[in-house]
């Protein structure tokens, strides 16, 4: 099972199908990214078992490769596992596709449960084209490569009238915005998503010029960052 989770602080009932918590309560076994914030995901999923009988396999960038195949031994068993993202689906900017390539080449039925994506719903609420886009993961945290990156992508969006999808480690995303506004030109149009389907969530949109003139403090928010120039 490929398991969304929330992707703030906000109720499961609000954003998640109420079928999602069956497919859940059908796991013994769930493999994350993050085993607290997990346990504390099914616990507000109000899932049947006692949170302290299940297992939990972590799976982050430091997990090995051969470490893999221990994680689905249970399904030989008849057994069912979850794939639980840390927020939102999983295997989209997430470390759970290489358990899933797994999984296919093993004959296991791989079920994909509804859920939010915070980059999807950010390119719905942009305006911008949902046609032709794309989705290029985190920018490079160097500054040459982060301003060679985002010119590239800029006329890639114009070259291929495509809109170019990127996401931030929260704490940077102040740095990520001041570089689109100082490399960027003036007409190319900018969506910053932030907090989506939380109360605090907020969509904006602009051109770069007029996001220049404007005051925005992102630190620590989880964002997505659209761009288009047309």
């Amino acid at each position: 099972m490929l398991i969304p989770c929330t992707l703030g602080d906000t109720e499961v009932n609000k954003v998640l199908p109420l079928e999602n918590t069956a497919y859940i309560n059908s796991c013994s076994e769930f493999i994350v990214e993050n085993i607290r914030s997990a346990r504390r995901f099914l616990i507000k999923s109000d899932i049947n078992t006692a949170i302290d009988d299940l297992k939990f396999h972590l799976l982050n960038k430091h997990t090995k490769e051969y470490e893999l195949s221990a994680m689905l031994t249970c399904i030989e068993d008849g057994k069912n596992i979850g794939l639980l993202s840390e927020a939102g689906c999983p295997c989209i900017a997430d470390p759970g596709v290489d358990i899933v390539k797994l999984a296919h080449s093993r004959g296991i039925i791989v079920i994909p449960l509804v859920g939010p994506s915070s980059i999807l719903m950010a390119l719905i609420a942009s305006g911008l084209n949902g046609q032709n886009f794309a989705f290029s993961g985190y920018l490079p945290k160097e500054k040459t490569e982060r301003k060679k990156r985002i010119l590239f992508l800029e006329n890639l969006s114009f070259k291929q009238q495509q809109t170019q999808i990127f996401i931030e480690t929260p704490f940077r995303n102040n740095h990520i915005l001041e570089d689109l506004c100082k490399y960027c030109q003036a007409n190319t149009v900018l969506v910053v998503a932030t907090n989506i389907s939380t109360e605090s969530e907020s969509i904006t949109r602009d051109s770069i010029k007029n996001w220049r003139k404007k005051t925005l403090d992102l630190n620590k928010k989880p964002s997505v960052f659209l761009i288009h120039k047309y």
